[in-house]
């Protein structure tokens, strides 16, 4: 289970409220009540999923190359500067 969030109430609430709501987001809370407000049928379960982990799956690969093209440039940790 994971831990509950927590916002430190400083006499400002406005600002606790936006803490609170941004950290609401980060965690994905609002993007799960979206998804649960309908039934989703499990073969769209599925597809969603496989989506998913498709699109983190290209992000991560993008994510490589970046790290590798930059790397090349600099010429790697500890190259020699001429």
């Amino acid at each position: 289970m994971t831990s509950p969030l927590e916002v430190e109430v400083n006499g400002d609430i406005e600002k606790a409220f936006k803490n609170l709501k941004k950290k609401m987001a980060f965690e994905g809370i609002f993007k799960e009540l979206k998804r649960r407000r309908y039934y989703e049928k499990p073969s769209e379960e599925k597809k969603r999923k496989k989506e998913e982990a498709e699109r983190r799956r290209i992000k991560k690969m993008r994510r490589m190359q970046v790290q590798s093209s930059r790397s090349r440039k600099t010429g790697g940790r500890g190259a020699a500067k001429e």
